[in-house]
């Protein structure tokens, strides 16, 4: 009876860690308990019951005896869908058969400590690129590609590097938000910017919530109502911090 109790734990140690890795890396909610409910009957545990919010997640194993409850939080989230897919791989071959528990314990961390972040230089470049490029999308004019380069970097690195310092993510958007007007107005100024109000939006557009967006709406229409509120109402926060930075330096004019 101890072994199996163990053997349970064991299991939930798994599945927690691969819904711990996929939410905090941008999965959905109902991907997240879809994948921990069938690793835990795959180990043989055929009643599971998971609930995933944004923040947290809360995991129930039945092994014919009293429920087994555990709960893990989830204090910082960011986007990785790489680390997403290998764990919806490991998923697979769990269910297949392929590895054993201990093999899943050992894959899981070695995801959990992988990093693929590109690096700040070159993810600044990305975000300073694609702002010029949203910016002529939006029918700017090609005098304002080098403001909206300038304005679109300068704004994400104010993002990045306030959210190191102060990890509040309200703050470093409207931070970001206010760099880019700024930057934006200056170049005007100066004569070597001619719309302000297309270098702002296509340079606001790399801090934009897509991801967060997508997923609240997906999670609206599975019936998770509680997470996808959540991130709803983060995506809004978000939205009002980059407006509110943006909405200070037109007051300016």
């Amino acid at each position: 009876m101890e072994n199996q109790r163990r053997e349970v734990y064991d299991v939930m140690k798994v599945c927690l860690n691969a819904g711990k890795i996929m939410l905090q890396n941008g999965a959905e909610t109902y991907r997240v308990e879809d994948t921990m409910t069938r690793m835990a009957s795959s180990f043989g545990i055929e009643a599971s019951h998971s609930y995933v919010i944004p923040t947290g997640i809360i995991f129930t194993a039945e092994d014919g005896g009293p429920g087994v409850t555990k709960l893990i939080r989830i204090s910082h989230r960011s986007t990785d869908l790489q680390k997403v897919a290998l764990v919806n791989s490991i998923s697979r071959r769990i269910s297949e058969g392929d590895i054993t528990l201990e093999q899943a314990v050992e894959l899981l961390d070695d995801i959990d400590k992988m990093s693929h972040t590109f690096p700040l230089s070159m993810q600044t470049a990305a975000a300073s690129l694609a702002s010029a490029c949203f910016m002529i999308m939006y029918k700017g004019s090609w005098i304002d590609f080098i403001p909206a380069l300038f304005a679109g970097g300068l704004g994400f690195l104010t993002v990045t590097y306030l959210q190191r310092i102060v990890p509040i993510k309200f703050f470093a958007e409207f931070c970001g938000a206010l760099i880019i007007g700024l930057v934006a107005l200056i170049f005007v100024l100066i004569g070597w910017g001619d719309q302000l109000d297309k270098i702002i939006i296509g340079s606001v557009m790399p801090l934009v919530p897509g991801l967060l967006l997508t997923n609240a709406v997906r999670d609206l229409i599975a019936g998770h109502l509680v997470a996808g509120l959540s991130k709803g109402a983060e995506a809004t926060l978000t939205a009002i911090a980059i407006g509110s930075g943006v909405a200070i330096v037109l007051a300016l004019l």
